[in-house]
């Protein structure tokens, strides 16, 4: 008999949650990830509280569990009900702290997500002058996609007043977040 689809994403989560093997959390995470892709999904993953799971493994040492938990939450984030839960639990800084990370797509994962859970209420947080920062140093990425994505995110999250003031800002300093290692 087969198993249904909650039976299924239980029994992953189960997986996660159990196993001591590392190389077996990062295959059971990034099925999880690929499961919030569909909207079919989202109710269950709900349910079984994968979005807890996903602002959790934000904070792991695992680069690779990062990425996939990051890009899971990216995933989810796209529906108003997980945008909002993510947002409920304080999820943004999870998020903003992933823009450090030395692994591309776990940045590109980040950035994508903060525009996704950019509200009128939430903005404030998404775009602090620390992202807007960040942003302007990724424009300046030899890394096509990674650049691409920080202008839209200036030009389409962020006042030109804020823009501004973050490039006055970074004029003064040379600390921050680094760039990802391609």
């Amino acid at each position: 008999m087969e198993l249904g689809r909650l039976e299924y994403l239980q029994a992953l989560v189960t997986e996660f949650q159990v196993t001591d093997s590392q190389e077996a959390k990062e295959q059971v995470l990034a099925n999880l990830a690929n499961f919030a892709y569909d909207p079919k999904n989202y109710e269950y993953l709900r349910q079984l509280q994968v979005l807890d799971l996903f602002l959790d493994t934000l904070t792991e040492d695992s680069e690779t569990l990062v990425e996939f938990a990051i890009g899971g939450l990216c995933n989810l984030c796209l529906d108003k009900t997980n945008k909002d839960y993510i947002l409920e639990a304080n999820g943004v800084e999870p998020v903003i702290n992933c823009l450090s990370s030395s692994n591309e797509e776990t940045v590109m994962s980040a950035v994508t997500t903060l525009m996704y859970l950019t509200t009128p209420q939430s903005r404030q947080q998404t775009t602090a002058l620390p992202v807007v920062e960040c942003m302007l140093r990724f424009s300046l990425s030899a890394n096509r996609r990674l650049s691409n994505l920080a202008t839209v995110f200036l030009e389409d999250y962020c006042t030109p007043p804020q823009v501004e003031e973050a490039r006055s800002l970074s004029k003064h300093t040379a600390v921050g977040i680094p760039l990802p290692k391609d």
